[in-house]
């Protein structure tokens, strides 16, 4: 099979908000840690030639050891930057000539599921920029100043977007060239997509790909972690 799709996943950030000195995206959650699970999952398919993990500048000389429990053939360390913009563009320099679908993952998602990747390599394949979501079922109200609701939002339409994104190789350079040379940052890839008028493919994502940023979240995620894909 031909492998002619790159992984970038970001795992460069310091995870501040979980209140623990260690590093959120090496913190064990269901019998691994998180990293892990994300590499492992993009490294079952076998037309990924590449999965580019960026970290922070301190372990990318000194990774933790476990991560090499991985296919260390398909797997390359990156350096982050000082924004998450800068991280995925980093990672995608660092990958090699073969590839032509990119997918961009976040570490702190790492129960993303096999049908939520398929999903955004096949639209990529066909030449689109895709993101997974899923829809927003909570009331949504604005809030005032003084802490008090003013009016309901239609929540008709209305995604909670999530990663895995998947990109045609030369769409998502073009997209982070374009945005550096405009100072632009981004916490989103497809925001970068469309800021350039290029639309963005959704399917649907998964309650188990969850994004953990707090420490209640971990608990949270060790159970969504059973729910089947």
């Amino acid at each position: 099979m031909k492998k002619d799709v790159g992984v970038v996943i970001v795992a460069g950030g310091k995870g501040s908000r979980t209140g623990s000195d260690e590093l959120k995206q090496f913190r064990w959650v269901a019998g691994k840690p998180m990293l892990l699970h994300s590499v492992q999952a993009f490294q079952e398919r076998q037309d990924v030639g590449m999965v580019v993990v960026v970290l922070p500048h301190e372990h990318v000389g000194d990774p933790p050891p476990w991560l090499f429990q991985c296919d260390t053939e398909r797997l390359l360390l990156s350096v982050g930057g000082r924004e998450r913009s800068d991280s995925v563009r980093n990672g995608l320099e660092d990958l090699g000539d073969d590839i032509e679908v990119v997918v961009i993952h976040d570490a702190a998602r790492p129960f993303v599921t096999q049908k939520m990747i398929d999903a955004v390599i096949t639209e990529a394949r066909a030449g689109n920029a895709v993101t997974t979501a899923i829809p927003v079922v909570d009331t949504l109200v604005r809030m005032t100043d003084d802490h008090r609701t003013d009016g309901a939002i239609d929540r008709t339409g209305v995604m909670r977007i999530q990663t895995p994104q998947a990109f045609p190789r030369a769409l998502i350079e073009r997209a982070h060239a374009e945005a550096a040379a405009a100072s632009v940052k981004a916490t989103d890839d497809t925001a970068l997509c469309e800021r350039l008028g290029i639309p963005i493919v959704v399917v649907p994502g998964s309650e188990r790909a969850m994004k953990i940023t707090t420490e209640a979240d971990f608990a949270l995620a060790e159970a969504l972690s059973i729910l089947r894909e």
